[in-house]
């Protein structure tokens, strides 16, 4: 699986695994263990998930060793204050059973995002955290917050996928070398995009299907890109990307898929409103 080298100097495989939406009963557990199983090196979850603690039961018991494994968790902005920031992060790693997260992100643009960040630069120097980024971060809330951060965040994961292809973002965060993950990198399953002519065509041409064509694409653009799935099937398909290389008028032929807009929008009003009052991640503490 190939690394992708973040402005840190840090390295983080291209292809991860995610576990947003697989719940805390055993299944998140069971897909980490089958994930690794077939040759995942990197896991993405977070204090929003519920998951964290199946997550790192499944890494303990792998039995591969922990510098091995690339792990990310995220706080939600619920404990953004500095000090329940700080607090936050210590319970993560006491949860999930690890001395260090490979990296941390936060998860939202909303709330007290420059005490959350300090708290994250300070666990970074601290060597409890190796890279620290963020997440749903938008060109206006990069532009809003970024630039009061003593560190430039390695990461910013976001929604991104043929028909969203976050151009305006990518020209932003080129200059700082911040590379972008992509969360639904498959479109969170859209028909339409699975059904594309074009992404058809070239599954066919290269023996194929079309979530490696859709990945393979992702990837060549210098994306890393967290593939969620269950089935253990699917799991080895979407990590088997490197074995082809699309062609410079494909690439262009898919650049031309996108539609400037994807599923979610941080920008809209009254989104980190919603959030902070519909997702309370202590209501079972």
């Amino acid at each position: 699986m190939n690394d992708t080298r973040l402005n840190d100097g840090n390295q983080i495989p291209t292809v991860g695994f995610g576990v947003f939406q697989i719940p805390a009963d055993g299944s998140t557990y069971e897909a980490v263990k089958e994930a690794l199983k077939a040759g995942y090196r990197h896991i993405d979850t977070a204090q929003a998930y519920f998951n964290e603690k199946e997550v790192g039961q499944a890494i303990a018991d792998s039995g591969l060793p922990r510098e091995e494994i690339f792990v990310t968790s995220k706080l939600w902005i619920q404990d953004y204050a500095y000090e329940t920031a700080k607090a936050t992060i210590d319970a993560a790693l006491e949860k999930m059973g690890l001395d260090y997260l490979d990296l941390y992100l936060l998860h939202q643009p909303y709330g007290e995002v420059e005490q959350a960040w300090q708290a994250l630069e300070e666990a970074k120097a601290a060597g409890k955290i190796k890279s620290i980024g963020v997440s749903n971060f938008t060109p206006h809330f990069w532009n809003q917050f970024v630039p009061h951060f003593k560190t430039i965040p390695a990461v910013n994961q976001v929604e991104l996928h043929p028909y969203f292809q976050q151009k305006e973002l990518r020209r932003l965060l080129a200059k700082d070398d911040v590379k972008i993950e992509a969360w639904g990198p498959l479109g969170q399953g859209n028909h339409e995009l699975l059904t594309e002519p074009l992404i058809v065509k070239l599954a066919e041409k290269y023996g194929k299907d079309v979530g490696q064509i859709i990945l393979r694409f992702e990837v060549q653009e210098g994306i890393i890109v967290l593939p969620k799935t269950t089935n253990p099937k699917r799991m080895l398909s979407n990590k088997d990307i490197f074995d082809f290389e699309l062609t410079d008028e494909e690439m262009d032929a898919l650049r031309a898929l996108d539609k400037g807009q994807g599923a979610h929008n941080p920008d809209a009003a009254g989104v980190g409103e919603y959030l902070l009052a519909n997702y309370d991640v202590h209501a079972n503490d």
